[in-house]
């Protein structure tokens, strides 16, 4: 049963989201600077990093499932999930400054990258999932799990954004500072300490709510039955179609945030001043988001909160880049094209997060579904599959900009003032073209999720009844 019935404290619900910062400094960079940095900055070939990456995925997806598999057998007094945290966040941090200054003499080769690569997201892993994996243990009820996952996302874009905009205003400030190393290994450091402090100051916050032995000892680990029990939870029916259209929303949103600072520069030609207000302008629609999300899963449920953002974003990210390639907006880099380009991108980015946390929160459903029908308690195992699809899809979304960068022939170092105006009109089209199609298959299978509001309390309700006896005393374990 859940550890706690009603409403949250909220030191809990402010502590639980605080570790997900760590995630989002992580996802920041990952998505708005690495292939840049490895690119541009480093002289790697696009496509050789963009393969880095994919490759540090399949190895991902053969490590991840047992991580939350793991994770789902942990015993100690201080609960399942706990150890972990407290364990993996030092060797986190240190990977993650070695990848923004890479121990390595020369041009970063692919294995190098590769191995950094899986360092850091194998820790973060470590930390991420035992993390969100609380969430369907500390609280039971449909609309509690979606204030949780509310302050994760503000938490998590709050130390994305935050790491933005001290890159864009302190550690790399200028166009001319975006090519050089020294900005990025500031960039990595400080993000090592912010990582750190938030996975552990989020298990302390935590730690007097969830501390404590779990109701029944788990079996001894069989590598054999770890993944008899990871092919069985990945083949329930609500997974499957959750996984098609997350992996799809992912995906597309790995994109967008990936190819941002190629478009930022050399689409719509931003000034210094502009880069420094863009991502703090981005946080106005993590805020909207914090409001929004709620009073849309109460009111429509979760699967079409999810489609529905998915389709908005398209269509309002989507406008200035037909306008513009139709000749009907304003000049690029002038005050006003900025200015209409950033407004819409709030109301977009508004959108598409609330797509994103209505796919991430209908994992919390699909445990009791999975509980249901096999007796068995799977979140660990579930998260680091939604983990899994996040990571593959930052990952695919980055190769696909690499991919993308490359067949337009933009070379590293390419100035702001030196790119042509064919190879920005094809930067935007091939942005566009990919985005269309990922975000209608997300809306696609994201609506078609099985498990609405009713059926998740209806399964809780059958769930209570069957632990008590007729005269309501609990059964014995």
């Amino acid at each position: 049963m859940s550890m706690i019935a009603g409403p949250l404290p909220g030191r809990l619900k402010l502590m639980h989201g605080f570790g997900a910062v760590a995630f989002g400094v992580k996802d920041g960079g990952f998505t708005f600077f690495l292939l840049p940095f490895y690119n541009l900055v480093l002289g790697v070939d696009a496509g050789i990093v963009g393969a880095a990456l994919a490759t540090a995925l399949v190895i991902d997806a053969l490590v991840d499932p047992l991580i939350g598999h793991l994770c789902d057998r942990t015993y100690t007094r201080w609960g399942r999930r706990l150890p972990w945290l407290y364990i993996a966040a030092v060797p986190l941090a240190l990977a993650w400054a070695l990848l923004w200054s890479p121990p390595f003499t020369g041009v970063p080769t692919f294995w190098e990258i590769v191995a950094l690569a899986v360092g850091v997201r194998l820790l973060l892993s470590a930390c991420e999932v035992p993390s969100i994996s609380m969430v369907p243990e500390i609280t039971g009820d449909y609309v509690e799990r979606t204030t949780l996952f509310r302050y994760r996302f503000l938490s998590g874009w709050i130390g994305g954004l935050a790491m933005s905009i001290l890159a864009f205003t302190v550690f790399l400030p200028t166009p001319e500072s975006q090519l050089e190393p020294g900005g990025y290994a500031v960039f990595g450091m400080v993000g090592a300490v912010v990582i750190l402090v938030s996975v552990i100051g989020s298990a302390l916050g935590q730690h007097s709510y969830v501390a404590r032995l779990p109701d029944s000892a788990p079996p001894p680990f069989s590598l054999r039955l770890a993944f008899a029990d990871i092919f069985d939870a990945f083949r329930e029916r609500a997974f499957v179609i959750f996984a098609y259209g997350a992996l799809a929303a992912y995906v597309s949103q790995g994109v967008t945030l990936s190819i941002t600072l190629y478009m930022l520069r050399y689409v719509w030609q931003f000034s210094e001043l502009a880069f420094k207000l863009y991502p703090a302008v981005l946080g106005l629609s993590v805020v909207a988001m914090f409001v929004v999300v709620g009073p849309l899963h109460r009111h429509f449920g979760k699967p079409a909160s999810g489609a529905g953002g998915a389709v908005a974003a398209l269509v309002i990210a989507g406008a200035p880049y037909v306008l513009l390639l139709a000749g009907l907006w304003p000049q690029a880099g002038s005050a006003l094209s900025t200015g209409l380009f950033m407004a819409l991108m709030v109301v977009a980015n508004t959108a598409g997060i609330v797509s994103i946390i209505s796919a991430t929160s209908m994992v919390a459903e699909i445990v009791e579904a999975f509980e249901e029908r096999t007796g068995k308690r799977a979140e660990g195992t579930f998260y680091a599959g939604n983990w899994l699809i996040q990571k593959s899809a930052t990952g695919g979304g980055i190769l696909l900009t690499s991919l993308i960068v490359k067949i337009i022939g933009l070379e590293p170092g390419t100035a702001q003032s030196a790119v042509a105006p064919s190879v920005a009109a094809n930067l935007a089209l091939a942005y566009l073209a990919v985005s269309a199609v990922l975000t209608l298959l997300a809306a696609y299978w994201l609506a078609r999720f099985p498990i609405s509001r009713a059926d998740h309390e209806t399964r809780l309700a059958a769930r209570k009844a069957a632990n008590h006896s007729p005269a309501g005393v609990p059964r014995a374990p």
